[in-house]
């Protein structure tokens, strides 16, 4: 990552309309899209070209472990520790079919960790009103340099458009962070994701964060 990208100002929303796709489309399976994300292409954003790696365990383990370890990461993911800790982490997500892991690039640079996954099949749609085909997105933003200007906001949009655009059926993209990161819950709202309301979950209160498909968007239903 270029010492220019860690010290931009904060990137204004607008900017993000931006991005441009690539026309190659993407594949889908009997699991559906989300597990071909690694395919979408790369967009080109204000920060870089930004595009999605599949995790690979041995290879990203290292890197995930130091992540998880800054004090800012620890506190709202609880995955600090040794590296076991993040092993069992990806394992278990693996292990559930609904959920895929990515590291999102910009320009090559490994900027951020991501999971995707089907929210209606998740133990989430117990707490929510989950209709079919909902998505939903974890985010984490591994460099401390990155935070706090507008980046989070920015990737956001930019995927959340992604995953539309891969997945017709899906009528909505959602999320869950915690009412007490505000940082984390303004990025959702500054990248057109609205408050639901606040839902317990078994480890924690969380600020359900909702964006819609609009008319404009392909596949979009009346």
């Amino acid at each position: 990552m270029s010492p220019s990208f860690l010290s931009s100002p904060e990137i204004p929303l607008a900017e993000a309309e931006t991005l441009r796709l690539t026309t190659r489309r993407p594949r889908t399976g009997p699991t559906g899209p989300l597990t071909e994300a690694a395919r979408w292409g790369a967009l080109t954003l204000p920060v870089g070209r930004f595009s999605l790696h599949e995790v690979n365990p041995k290879r990203d383990l290292p890197l995930l472990h130091t992540w998880m370890n800054d004090p800012v990461t620890a506190r709202w993911w609880e995955l600090a520790g040794d590296e076991e800790v993040v092993r069992r982490h990806l394992a278990g997500r693996a292990v559930r079919g609904h959920s895929s892991a990515y590291l999102g690039c910009l320009d090559d640079e490994p900027v951020s960790y991501w999971e995707l996954y089907r929210a209606d099949l998740d133990d989430l749609a117990r707490h929510y009103p989950a209709r079919p085909h909902d998505v939903g997105i974890h985010l984490l933003i591994g460099p401390a340099g990155a935070r706090g200007r507008g980046v989070g906001s920015l990737l956001l949009r930019a995927v959340t458009e992604l995953v539309l655009r891969a997945a017709p059926d899906t009528m909505r993209v959602v999320a869950e962070p915690d009412v007490r990161n505000e940082a984390s819950v303004r990025a959702f709202e500054r990248a057109g994701f609205g408050r639901l309301g606040d839902v317990r979950l078994p480890d924690k209160t969380a600020a359900m964060m909702v964006r819609p498909r609009t008319a404009r968007e392909s596949g979009a239903r009346p």
